[in-house]
Formats: C-alpha cells, structure tokens, sequence
C-alpha cells in the first residue's frame, strides 16, 4: 500500500511539472510565431522577398501546431494560457523592441529555434515520464520542426 501511495504522490508531482513546463513551452512558441511574424512583415534589403518567404514559412509551421499545443495542455487537465501578459510572463522567448537588419532578424530566429528545439525536448523527456507518448510525439515534431528551421537560419548566416 505505502508502494502504491508513493507512486501515485510522484505521478501527481510529475504531472504538475508536465504542466508547468507545458504551459512555459506554448507561450514560448506563441512569442516566437509572433517573432517570427514580426520579421514577416518587417524585413527589408536586398534579398527581402527570401527573407519575407523564409519568414513567412517558419511562422505558418509555428502557428499551424498552436491549436494542437493548446489541446494537448487541455488533455492534461490544464488550462492553456492566452493574454499577452500571462503569455509574456511564461514565455522564454524574449520581445524585441526594435526592428532589426535582415541578418539581425535571422541571428535571433535562428536562436530562438534553438531554445525552442530544446524546451521541447525537456517536455519531452517530462512528458515520457508521465506515459503521456502522444503527447511526447507531439513535442517530438515539433522538436525537430524547430531544429529544421535552425539548420536553415544557420545555414544562411554562414
């Protein structure tokens, strides 16, 4: 019985971290579709239709898994936060208060992508713990959609 009692206390303490750290993850990827946005609408220069493209694409793929994030927080008995100020307070990914350069704007997507590739793999790794896998499968993607948009953001600023 003390075994059961155990196991149920350290699931409960588990589920609370998956979500915490799920609720810190949405409104990270919410701040980074608006980031990534942002540079939609505002880059200039020489190469501005690439950029605009390349922008535009990284957004709608973030965006696009926005509904699905906030699902899969209900699923877990949880409410998904919404409000620019609860956002912005969970949110990892920082707010800039200027408009960059082009390559400026890609430095930062490409380290914010980063940052986001690995809150995805610590919720993950929290979300496996629970058995919550569809879930883990979810993140997984989107783990590996950020690194993607990485590699390209990287790519260009070689």
């Amino acid at each position: 019985m003390q075994l059961n009692l155990l196991n149920t206390t350290k699931r409960r303490t588990i589920m609370a971290n998956l979500v915490k750290a799920s609720r810190i993850a949405f409104a990270s990827q919410y701040a980074y579709v608006l980031k990534a946005q942002n540079f939609h609408w505002n880059v200039e220069g020489q190469n501005f239709s690439d950029f605009h493209e390349l922008f535009g694409s990284i957004y709608q793929d973030a965006e696009g898994s926005i509904d699905d994030f906030a699902e899969n927080i209900r699923k877990l008995g949880a409410y998904a936060p919404a409000g620019f100020s609860m956002l912005g307070s969970l949110s990892t990914i920082d707010e800039i208060s200027d408009i960059p350069d082009a390559m400026t704007m890609v430095g930062i997507l490409a380290e914010d992508s980063i940052k986001m590739a690995e809150l995805c793999a610590m919720v993950y790794e929290v979300a496996e713990a629970q058995r919550e896998f569809g879930f883990a499968n979810f993140l997984a993607d989107r783990q590996d959609a950020f690194k993607k948009h990485a590699w390209m953001l990287n790519s260009i600023l070689k």
